[in-house]
């Protein structure tokens, strides 16, 4: 058995699964106590324990040196945005930033690579969400937890059986939501072309959009978007507000948001603010033109106006963080006094 440390990696423990047997047997347990189930016809698995704990299994021979089980286990108080700043994983001025997109309804793609915190980010950005709309989430294994107080959907993807039948898709899921009068979508991670079709699709309609996709940077992003295998027209793409990207240093450990873009009408991507590795924090590259011009459009705010708003964000979000306001809920009450405008800043 080996375990992995945020600060040292990968370890070996003195602890030794007996038989193959019984390696095999454990990743049974765990899937019929969840409804999934792993064969010999299908030696992979991916599911979750009762605690919401992430499990995946691979079979001999698949995995030639043996069966495998990774659990990857979630810290039972969740991300939240207090706590992204404090970690420095993201700063005021863009969380502030963030936050006024999400309030103006504007759809967001986080990207990233592997463990690079794509999944967190979506858990963090939900604390901004207001509490008089309907949230649906879609996920292959629930990773997410949203404040209590919303009115919050959570829905999962679902295998077939031996014979073929009973499998629920996150296509099948991203084309029940749109029935379910949503206000906002949350999807785990887009890998296909239906479901980017289906998600653009649901932002042109004026949905909410919020989704995760494996890239390093925000070019990336749209690369991948508009070439095989998600292969999207580029002028589709312009619905999508905002693209924030996730970066881990595997040397030493930190995760910190490398980039947020916005999207022009052509499809391109503009840098607003970059990550500097030199001083640990992130720089502003240029003023949000696309991003404004939308907020003023639809809501009659001139640029002065939207930049008091950021800054009143930022001097909200100080304010959480001196009050030591880290719980999920907790702030979820206090983004629902925001909306209601009775929060008193004492």
């Amino acid at each position: 058995m080996w375990v992995y440390h945020r600060r040292f990696g990968w370890l070996k423990t003195n602890i030794i699964i007996p038989t193959e047997a019984r390696i095999r047997h454990f990743a049974m347990m765990i899937g019929r106590d969840v409804g999934k189930e792993i064969t010999n016809l299908n030696p992979l698995m991916d599911a979750h324990l009762a605690s919401g704990d992430r499990v995946n299994a691979t079979l001999y021979p698949i995995s030639n040196r043996g069966n495998t089980i990774t659990i990857r286990k979630f810290a039972e108080d969740p991300w939240t945005i207090t706590k992204f700043i404090e970690e420095n994983t993201i700063g005021l001025e863009a969380a502030a930033l963030i936050w006024l997109a999400i309030q103006n309804e504007m759809s967001i793609l986080i990207s990233g690579g592997t463990g690079s915190g794509k999944t967190s980010m979506l858990n963090v950005i939900s604390n901004f969400f207001p509490p008089n709309q309907r949230i649906v989430s879609i996920e292959d294994t629930r990773e997410l937890t949203l404040p209590q107080n919303l009115h919050w959907v959570p829905m999962e993807t679902r295998l077939a059986n031996p014979e073929g039948k009973g499998g629920v898709t996150m296509l099948d899921l991203l084309v029940n939501s749109l029935r379910m009068r949503p206000d906002r979508i949350i999807v785990g991670e887009i890998r296909r072309k239906q479901e980017a079709e289906v998600l653009l699709e649901a932002m042109h309609t004026g949905h909410s959009v919020y989704a995760t996709i494996h890239a390093n940077n925000a070019d990336e992003t749209v690369m991948r978007l508009t070439n095989p295998p998600i292969d999207i027209s580029k002028p589709m793409i312009s619905a999508i507000s905002l693209i924030l990207v996730q970066n881990r240093n595997r040397r030493t450990g930190k995760r910190r948001t490398l980039q947020i873009a916005e999207v022009t009408s052509a499809g391109d991507p503009v840098v607003l603010m970059q990550y500097n590795a030199q001083t640990d924090r992130m720089d502003t590259i240029t003023e949000p033109k696309v991003t404004f011009e939308k907020i003023s459009l639809y809501t009659g705010m001139t640029r002065q106006d939207i930049q008091f708003d950021i800054r009143q964000k930022t001097r909200i979000l100080q304010w959480l963080i001196g009050k030591k306001v880290k719980d999920v809920d907790e702030i979820g009450m206090r983004m629902s006094r925001y909306y209601l405008g009775n929060l008193q800043l004492d």
